[in-house]
């Protein structure tokens, strides 16, 4: 006899779930009250268990559907036999080793002449030098990336507390084709995005801040961060980028590129909401405040990740003069921009 599975009533005002996620699969032994399907809604994720035991027939509808209350899932066939498990592949017999038969006596051929063995690769390592004045340890972290892009750690500027290498020293570093990370970079024109469909529970959680957000007061909250790594790098080093790159160091640099390495480690900030996607950015616009006699604009510094200290520094300069001589044009302003300093 076969059992229907069907949508059960999901709560007040619930009439639609999504299929989140089939448990069991067709031809799958069940028990009743096992867990079969789950089902997601705008308020709650829920678990459809089994009306009855048998095994569980072809299935209605696939995951990610829209079904609404009273629909049919599945059905169980009380009765049935649940499909047998693939069996493991069977070993082959050893076979018989081959009746030795003595065969005449040949004169050995010369054995060929070992190929030479391949140099084994120098390990990343402080060099003499830095280790004699007694060079801070890396974590763990900068050890790999150092390590998986075959770099001396020697060459990259360090600016972490006690001179001791960070991450963000060693992707400026690359940013920079290894060379000078005060050079300015080319940027480049990768502006990939990748679209994740949202389920129905986080769209719902979407448009319900979206609406607080409209109608009610917003928080905003401060934290401190210690500046003295930064505030010594650039007076140590402020008058030579002044003189190689024509432009002033100043903070506005550092806290694009913190923003920056703030947005790689929580891709979610970095992304935006079209229709029921939600959108990952592979790349950084950071807009970025600059004042005028009418007041303060934002204009967008794109592909920011490309740039390196002394590329932002210029890119802001080139917007102050512009706002300065009110030729700040739409493009310059348009767009979206997630982060704003």
């Amino acid at each position: 006899m076969a059992v229907e599975i069907v949508v059960p009533v999901l709560g007040e005002s619930v009439t639609e779930a999504t299929i989140a996620r089939w448990i069991k699969q067709s031809g799958d032994a069940v028990k009743a009250d096992e867990p079969i399907v789950e089902l997601e809604t705008d308020k709650v994720t829920v678990e459809v268990p089994a009306p009855a035991s048998g095994v569980l027939g072809d299935l209605k509808v696939a995951e990610g559907d829209n079904v609404e209350v009273g629909a049919l899932l599945a059905s169980i066939d009380e009765s049935g036999t649940p499909a047998p498990a693939k069996a493991a592949p069977k070993a082959e017999a050893p076979k018989a080793e081959a009746a030795k038969v003595p065969a005449p006596a040949a004169a050995a051929p010369k054995p060929a002449p070992a190929a030479p063995a391949a140099a084994p690769q120098p390990a990343i390592s402080m060099s003499p030098a830095a280790l004699a004045a007694g060079a801070p340890p890396m974590p763990p972290s900068v050890k790999k990336l150092v390590a998986e892009n075959g770099l001396d750690p020697n060459a990259i500027p360090a600016s972490g507390r006690g001179g001791r290498l960070t991450k963000a020293d060693v992707l400026d570093f690359l940013a920079s084709g290894g060379k000078d990370v005060f050079a300015l970079a080319e940027p480049e024109a990768d502006r990939s995005e990748e679209r994740v469909k949202m389920s129905r529970l986080r769209r719902r959680i979407a448009e319900r801040l979206k609406e607080a957000q409209n109608t009610a007061a917003m928080l905003t909250t401060f934290n401190e961060v210690d500046m003295t790594a930064i505030l010594a790098a650039r007076k140590e080093y402020k008058d030579d980028f002044e003189k190689r790159h024509d432009v002033r160091l100043g903070f506005m640099s550092f806290f694009v590129k913190a923003a920056i390495q703030g947005l790689r480690d929580v891709p979610a900030v970095n992304a935006q909401i079209d229709g029921d996607e939600v959108v990952y950015k592979n790349y950084y616009d950071v807009g970025v405040a600059v004042g005028t006699e009418n007041g303060l604009v934002v204009p967008i510094i794109r592909n920011a990740e490309t740039l390196s200290l002394a590329g932002i520094e210029k890119s802001i300069g080139g917007f102050a003069k512009k706002a300065r001589d009110g030729k700040l044009s739409m493009a310059d302003m348009s767009g979206l921009s997630l982060i704003h300093i």
